[in-house]
């Protein structure tokens, strides 16, 4: 018996493990494409080559972390969902939009984006200070998609194993703007110095609250089982440590000098390679 295929038990342990904790089921998931109903983007683009990477457990975790420091964003997340008792829910839920509106035919990916609307109608209230928010606001749509595109394309070109290069990391940010005017978002970002600019222009709406505290201890540490909570540390040091250094020092996560390239990017690449293997068909 080939090493190959003695070790194969163990990789289809890991698949239904990750698969479980992202997804809810360790089953493969549906097929998703339709011959007769072309989805938004075709295979060899550069969306379909980033969202299948294993990086984005990283780039999704630095998203949420740059996320708690726009207060409406914030508010909403903590007066209109259940994350603290459901810490997986709102990874799965996201994990199943990118996954159609990436995958599927234009059919699926229309009624995904049309209901994760009509469920934002209902998460509105004020702030603090009186001031209204509405999940469905371009504004606040515009913060949450800026944070998810600069964190998707970060951490794939840190931890993939093939880059993008320049032109087609400009296509895929011009490719997730398709979905982003879906959703309502006014003028979403094209290419990557127009999202660095869509980015910088919130700066003066960001600071920290009782909810960012609170969101960013439970992003950190989470109640997932013990087993799970090394492979969590490491995606979670990764995804700190991609995070700008504003943002760092607002939150108050520093990262040392050295630290990163001498022992978070090593261990996070040798974790990504493990469960690229792990996720990846199985031999022939």
């Amino acid at each position: 018996m080939s090493v190959e295929r003695a070790i194969e038990p163990v990789r289809i342990e890991i698949q239904h493990l990750v698969r479980s904790f992202v997804t809810g089921s360790p089953s493969p998931p549906k097929r998703l494409s339709d011959p007769d109903d072309p989805g938004l983007f075709e295979p060899d683009s550069a969306i379909w080559r980033v969202h299948a990477d294993v990086s984005m457990f990283i780039g999704g975790l630095r998203a949420l972390l740059l996320q708690t420091l726009h207060e409406p964003t914030m508010t909403g997340v903590a007066e209109h969902s259940d994350y603290r008792h459901e810490p997986l829910g709102r990874l799965q839920r996201t994990a199943n939009f990118l996954g159609v509106t990436t995958y599927g035919s234009r059919t699926a990916a229309m009624e995904t984006i049309e209901a994760v609307r009509h469920i934002h109608e209902r998460v509105q209230g004020t702030l603090a200070d009186g001031t209204p928010y509405a999940a469905n606001d371009p504004q606040l749509l515009g913060w949450v998609h800026a944070t998810e595109v600069d964190s998707f394309l970060r951490a794939f070109q840190r931890y993939a194993t093939r880059r993008l290069d320049a032109t087609q990391a400009d296509e895929y940010v011009a490719e997730m703007a398709v979905v982003a005017a879906l959703m309502g978002v006014v003028n979403p970002p094209t290419d990557r110095v127009s999202l660095r600019a869509t980015l910088h222009s919130y700066r003066r709406e960001l600071h920290v609250t009782p909810h960012t505290r609170e969101a960013v201890r439970f992003l950190l540490h989470p109640p997932f089982p013990l087993l799970a909570r090394p492979t969590y540390n490491v995606i979670a040091s990764a995804a700190v440590s991609l995070l700008p250094g504003y943002a760092r020092r607002m939150l108050w996560l520093p990262v040392l000098p050295g630290v990163e390239p001498l022992m978070v990017r090593p261990v996070a690449t040798a974790l990504m390679r493990t469960l690229g293997w792990a996720l990846a068909p199985a031999p022939a």
